[in-house]
């Protein structure tokens, strides 16, 4: 019973850090990537999908996105779901080809996007506090109905809190590299 807690405990701790590094993907730096751009849905036919479902999203260069649609009707349409969301980029058409271009950045910018990234990072800790939490409340309620012993149960809580840790120092890490990026010029 421990060992399936614990794995099933780390598991849902990783699935967590999936959830920051995706995060933290949108959360954009002067530089151009095509992932900043998977989350925004357009308009197909009555029905919202992807942008990468409708059209080839490709790196121009280092600060350009290129966005190609498939079909020639979704051009204008590709351009007001990137032009509407909140990612503040400004598209231009050039034929077929929809551009996005990426700002750069101002100081004052990358101090709220600091702020963004430390409150993903915060957010990211207190799930896996509560994933500890929830464990613990199980390792609690088997020592009660006397399933473990109480040194397992013990060492078990132990086992717990250091996995917490080693993901907590992950997620600092991750936050300290954004943050470099964020603040690299």
């Amino acid at each position: 019973m421990i060992p399936e807690l614990k794995k099933t405990t780390e598991g849902k701790m990783q699935k967590s850090i999936e959830s920051l590094k995706h995060d933290l993907a949108k959360i954009r730096t002067g530089r151009a990537h095509t992932g900043l751009l998977d989350h925004l849905q357009v308009d197909y036919y009555g029905s919202m999908v992807p942008i990468s479902q409708v059209a080839n999203v490709t790196l121009v260069d280092a600060r350009t996105i290129g966005v190609q649609p498939w079909e020639k009707p979704m051009v204008g349409k590709v351009e007001k779901a990137i032009r509407d969301s909140d990612l503040g980029l400004n598209p231009s058409t050039q034929g077929d080809m929809v551009r996005v271009p990426m700002p750069i950045l101002t100081e004052e910018r990358r101090k709220d996007l600091i702020k963004v990234v430390k409150q993903e990072g915060e957010n990211a800790k207190v799930a896996l506090r509560n994933l500890r939490r929830d464990a613990n409340t199980h390792l609690k309620d088997a020592l009660k109905k006397k399933e473990v012993a109480e040194d397992d149960e013990r060492r078990a809580q132990d086992d717990v809190q250091k996995l917490t840790d080693r993901y907590v120092a992950e997620v600092d890490k991750m936050l300290a590299e954004k943050e470099k990026e964020l603040l690299a010029i």
